[in-house]
């Protein structure tokens, strides 16, 4: 038995498969050719943000364009930041903003045939591979404690070198057998490392599935491959993982771009098949006039949780990041207004690999657009929904009567301009309130042009004169009427040119009996709304103004 075998059986005694075991259980997946297997593998921290949702979408469109599979892996191999609660926090979210998972970890239970998909529940399977390098003399123990690595660092800043363990600096990569056997008989505590066989002067190059081809330096550090609890670092574990489940593309963000040549020299050294990394660009929001990237602590629109909480519709935040993902999306949707989004053909060759803007002002652009194109039956259920969890006393007043909430819901959405008065539902909380008598209030104020008297006047008219058999047309004619009976332009056009003819003008006097049933200056149709909520309780709102 030569060392390399020994010091193998001496780390890894208790590990009795082999890797061609785990070949043959996790087999090549019988799919179509060129069909994509791809995934996401959050890490359960408690925070799901729009880089999860950002590359999901991009996984599963991949995936799901092409007979491929897409499913969730949740890496948790780092225990200190692991959250109560955050693997079903971040299957809830996700479920929420409709990503499909064809397998993977789920509420209810894992399913599919390539798990366990928990990291820490793989343990043994990396540490099969671990024994593997060993045995080719390409992974070893090292002893060096926190501190021997920090006065390490120090001298090597300190000579103006590449810090990092390396060289003449990997103090435990040619440390005898009997000594290894010693140190871990005296119970010291020890990672297992890579040898490196690179050089810092040479270069690799790697094919980008966004990026295209990418020249990078070629790693040479001794890196950690097992810490101290035999738990896997993130570089070993999914390079494990995605090989044996056999995924074709690996989308992530651009921060591991860095880091890429250690996992292409894993893959090599192992033997494995690369896969196609498509490093995704950082999303980034306009600040002061310059761009910075979306910061967990100063921008809310970064975490998931704040769609779901103001009541985007998942699809419209669907809509707008796919407006983001790819250069034609919007082009698309203008020649196909009415068309699933599933419809649209996603293309890695349409991303960008700089920063991409997430401005919030176009998402709500995006997201009045999708709601305009929503059935109110559809928005009810949704809306409704959203109620319940958030508000739950306008929740008892939307629902009450569910043919009136839909005919508020469609003022003013239908016709050759029709309004986009929706945005979200929280939103919509606020705009249709107005609706309700337990919920109207008065938000903005009577016109200033218009007296009090003269106020008091033009109610006292409005209902002497209101037939709610009338038609729009004769309806807002008898508003002309009083507004040119009180001294006021009929045409707005007229105040303008002899200001001091008139008091005010028609608008003037619309504006009055609009705040006084709607409570704002801005409101939809104003004869449909008095239809809708009913004479007797216009003729109440008038009379209480």
């Amino acid at each position: 038995m030569n060392k390399n075998t020994e010091l193998a059986e001496l780390l890894f005694g208790h590990i009795t498969e082999s890797p061609e075991y785990y070949e043959n259980k996790y087999p090549e997946r019988n799919l179509p050719e060129g069909a994509v297997v791809s995934r996401i593998g959050p890490s359960p921290t408690g925070f799901v943000h729009l880089g999860n949702l950002y590359n999901a979408i991009i996984g599963e469109r991949l995936a799901h364009q092409s007979g491929g599979a897409f499913f969730l892996r949740v890496e948790d191999t780092d225990a200190k930041r692991e959250v109560e609660g955050a693997v079903e926090l971040v299957i809830s979210a996700m479920d929420f903003f409709g990503i499909k998972f064809d397998e993977g970890a789920a509420a209810s239970g894992d399913s599919g045939n390539y798990g366990p998909y928990r990291q820490r529940l793989r343990k043994e399977i990396y540490q099969c591979y671990a024994k593997k390098l060993v045995e080719a003399g390409m992974a070893y123990p090292c002893f060096c404690t926190e501190q021997e690595l920090k006065e390490m660092r120090e001298e090597q800043i300190s000579k103006k070198l590449n810090f990092g363990y390396y060289g003449e600096w990997a103090k435990c990569r040619d440390l005898p057998l009997d000594e290894i056997k010693t140190r871990i008989e005296n119970g010291e505590p020890y990672v297992l490392r890579f040898r490196s066989n690179g050089d810092e002067k040479n270069h690799i190059e790697v094919f980008d599935g966004i990026r295209g081809t990418l020249k990078l330096s070629e790693n040479y550090q001794d890196f950690v491959l097992l810490k101290s609890d035999g738990i896997p670092t993130y570089h070993f574990a999914h390079v494990i993982d995605d090989h044996l489940m056999r995924t074709t593309h690996v989308v992530r963000g651009e921060e591991w771009l860095a880091t890429l040549p250690i996992h292409v020299q894993l893959f090599d050294t192992l033997g494995f098949k690369r896969p196609i990394y498509c490093h995704t660009a950082v999303l980034m929001k306009m600040d002061g006039g310059t761009k910075r990237k979306l910061s967990k602590r100063k921008d809310p629109e970064l975490g998931l949780e704040y769609y779901r909480a103001e009541g985007y519709a998942p699809r419209a935040v669907w809509e707008y990041l796919l407006t983001v993902l790819n250069s034609n999306f919007e082009e698309w949707r203008a020649e196909n207004p009415d068309a699933p989004i599933d419809d649209f053909k996603f293309t890695l060759e349409k991303m960008s690999s700089s920063g991409a803007l997430f401005d919030i002002m176009k998402f709500e652009d995006v997201s009045r657009e999708v709601l305009l194109r929503t059935k109110a039956a559809d928005i009810y259920d949704e809306f409704a929904e959203w109620l319940k969890e958030y508000d739950p006393e306008f929740y008892t007043l939307f629902t009450r009567d569910r043919e009136y909430s839909e005919k508020i819901i469609d003022v003013g959405r239908n016709g050759a301009r029709p309004r986009k008065d929706l945005t979200s539902w929280k939103q919509a909380r606020e705009f249709l309130s107005f609706y309700f008598p337990e919920t109207f209030k008065l938000e903005d104020e009577y016109p200033e042009r218009v007296s009090d008297e003269d106020r008091k006047e033009i109610f006292r008219r409005y209902l002497e004169t209101f037939d709610i058999n009338d038609d729009n047309q004769q309806w807002f004619q008898k508003i002309r009427d009083i507004t040119a009976d009180m001294g006021y332009a009929v045409k707005p056009k007229d105040f303008k040119k002899n200001p001091d003819m008139y008091k005010g003008s028609v608008s003037d006097v619309s504006s009055v009996i609009r705040v006084a049933l709607t409570g704002r200056t801005n409101s939809p149709d104003l004869w449909e709304i008095c239809h809708i909520i009913g004479e007797s309780e216009m003729r109440r709102r008038i009379e209480n103004a």
